[in-house]
């Protein structure tokens, strides 16, 4: 596996995804391998490593845009399904090194 699958796959064109909402510095899709019935993967569109890291585009700014997407794509979720749930995770628990949120619904696929 690599350690930025969004910047290496995913923003760079090689994996191509489903787009469901994109900003000028975020992009949500369908992930491209599901643990969820219904889950989408929410990214900054350049490098961040993680939420708590520092590098200097991880500001205020950034966190307030993902977070207006996450709040549009979970309020459509919960509309279509009746619930939803926002993941993200940090250090060891974090298996791509790049800032990402799961928002997420139904049964778990896998």
């Amino acid at each position: 596996m690599t350690q930025d699958f969004y910047c290496e796959e995913v923003l760079s064109g090689k994996t191509e995804v489903e787009i469901v909402m994109e900003t000028d510095k975020v992009l949500a899709y369908h992930h491209t391998r599901p643990y969820y019935e219904h889950h989408i993967v929410v990214i900054p569109k350049f490098h961040i490593q993680s939420l708590i890291s520092e590098e200097e585009a991880n500001d205020d700014e950034l966190i307030l845009e993902i977070m207006r997407v996450i709040k549009k794509i979970a309020a459509d979720m919960v509309e279509f399904t009746g619930a939803s749930k926002i993941v993200t995770n940090l250090g060891n628990y974090q298996d791509s090194k790049h800032l990402h949120w799961h928002v997420i619904s139904g049964e778990r696929v896998t």
